[in-house]
């Protein structure tokens, strides 16, 4: 008889860093997708949980880490010893917790497989966002008991070069005490930083004398730099210094739209927060769709137009509906408005002969499409799958230029249901200090189900046409780029931060307590 051999699972200590996602290293991504279960610390941050999940199976077990070293190392080998991939996640690096040391000495006593994920450090990744370098001999710890430093050896590293220690912020009275006792100077310059990589980071500049008043507020575990290290953050600082560092910004899309111009705003510091303001659904009959795809493999078409991303994935299910695929449009040309409907065209296998080169608009579309030749088309009809609600400035220039228009309804666009009353009363307050409207009716919507932006909060317009429709409904346009896309749109919202700061920055102090100019930057000045 054959006896079925049962699977052998592994466990992986993994460090997390000091909070960023972005921070994983390749390996600790792998073992993380790879798991069967995570035991996670406490002090690794939801956000960072929230990516973890989102990429790992849909079978693992999210757990937090309870009872002693012991207990966690127990539920690792019973994980593994059932075939299981078991994750223990910490913050920063797995050897910086003595607790973690001990899991692993354990398991390291069993036949389980195991690996030890190195993570940046906490400390040592904290300085560096904040802008605070540790040159020369240096010491960085993540301490978890003050007790049992040796303040001597501290005030040693002070003196030959930096330090930095991330700490509980309860304990920071009595690492001062302790920097003060072992003869560090009380000028020393000093930085304390919390929420340490994350969307509201702050640092706070003092001395030893006076860091624990400075840092009053600060909760969690914080980082403290000392040394000459902390004077260089004017110029080094880059994390809390990115152009719209702080911003609270409204993107008035549906997640799975956002996703790009949200990526964009991280990136330059913003906190987005995605408002649905619209719903697709399919049309009520589905009639002209079916004879529009039937007309496409019959070869009824010179071109097919998309205005929008909604419009080619409803072309899309429409032809898996009818077991078709991109090679039935050969023969077809295909014309997109924009560089987003273009890589949604793109992405299924298909290169768009005409993208408009300026504007990307209606308007920017028909200054490039040529006029009807009866010689060079014989085939002289377009199809224009769109939006119910969509204008005819498209068609009507089409005819114009001698081409036969199937205006056909793809999809319907309803308003969605009104967001939570908090994020209601934010946009009417205030609560937001920018706003991104990528069309008209994005600003309709928004203004119908949650009511009108407040004055203090920044408006960015991605063209024109939604310029004019903001300027309707009574709201100031501050932000409009040259070119109509969503990486440009977020670009001239950063510039427009940085041009704010500048001005603010240039005003004589008692201006600046009276400027009307509202949001993170002009706080920081105040």
């Amino acid at each position: 008889m054959t006896r079925t051999r049962k699977p052998v699972g592994r466990i992986a200590f993994v460090g997390a860093g000091p909070g960023d996602p972005g921070l994983l290293t390749r390996r600790a991504h792998d073992a993380l997708v790879g798991a069967d279960q995570v035991v996670y610390d406490r002090g690794v941050p939801e956000s960072l949980l929230d990516v973890v999940r989102a990429e790992a199976s849909s079978d693992a077990q999210f757990t937090p880490a309870e009872g002693a070293p012991g207990d966690v190392a127990k539920i690792l080998i019973s994980a593994a010893r059932s075939g299981q991939n078991a994750v223990h996640l910490v913050a920063g690096d797995p050897f910086g917790h003595d607790s973690v040391v001990k899991e692993v000495q354990a398991v390291a006593r069993t036949a389980a497989h195991f690996e030890v994920v190195p993570g940046v450090g906490q400390a040592e990744g904290v300085a560096t966002y904040a802008g605070v370098p540790l040159p020369g001999v240096r010491t960085a710890a993540d301490v978890e008991d003050v007790s049992g430093l040796d303040f001597d050896a501290l005030a040693a590293a002070v003196q030959r070069g930096s330090l930095a220690l991330a700490v509980d912020a309860g304990d920071l009275a009595a690492v001062r005490d302790g920097l003060l006792a072992a003869g560090v100077n009380g000028a020393t310059d000093v930085g304390v930083t919390g929420d340490g990589t994350g969307e509201t980071q702050y640092t706070t500049t003092s001395t030893v004398d006076s860091f624990v008043a400075a840092a009053l507020g600060f909760t969690g575990r914080v980082v403290l730099t000392v040394g000459d290290g902390v004077g260089q953050r004017d110029k080094l600082s880059w994390w809390e210094n990115r152009p719209l560092y702080g911003w609270k910004v409204l993107v008035p899309r549906t997640k799975e739209q956002a996703g790009a111009m949200s990526a964009r705003l991280r990136a330059y510091g913003a906190i987005p927060c995605e408002v649905p303001t619209i719903a697709v659904e399919p049309p009520r009959t589905p009639a002209q769709m079916e004879r529009a795809v039937k007309g496409l493999v019959d070869g009824r078409y010179a071109w097919v137009i998309f205005t929008s991303v909604n419009a080619v994935r409803a072309v899309w299910e429409k032809f898996a509906e009818h077991g078709l695929d991109a090679r039935h449009f050969g023969g077809v040309k295909i014309a997109c408005i924009g560089d987003a409907t273009a890589d949604a065209v793109r992405a299924f296998g298909i290169q768009p002969e005409l993208v408009p080169s300026g504007e990307q608009s209606s308007e920017g579309l028909l200054a490039e499409f040529s006029p009807h030749d009866e010689v060079l088309d014989p085939v002289g009809r377009v199809l224009l799958p769109r939006a119910d609600i969509a204008t005819e400035t498209l068609a009507a220039g089409l005819t114009e230029r001698g081409w036969e228009v199937d205006d056909v309804t793809a999809y319907r666009t309803v308003r969605a249901a009104p967001p939570p009353a908090e994020i209601r009363d934010a946009i009417k307050s205030g609560g937001f200090d920018a706003v991104l409207f990528t069309s008209s009716s994005t600003v309709r919507n928004l203004v119908g189900i949650a009511g009108k932006p407040h004055t203090r909060t920044v408006v960015a317009v991605i063209g024109p046409k939604t310029a004019e429709t903001a300027t309707e409904f009574g709201l100031r346009v501050d932000v409009q780029p040259p070119h109509a896309s969503v990486p440009d749109l977020v670009e001239a919202l950063a510039g427009y931060a940085v041009e704010l700061r500048e001005k603010l920055a240039a005003m004589p102090a008692k201006q600046r307590r009276g400027s009307k100019v509202q949001g993170p930057t002009a706080l920081r000045f105040r």
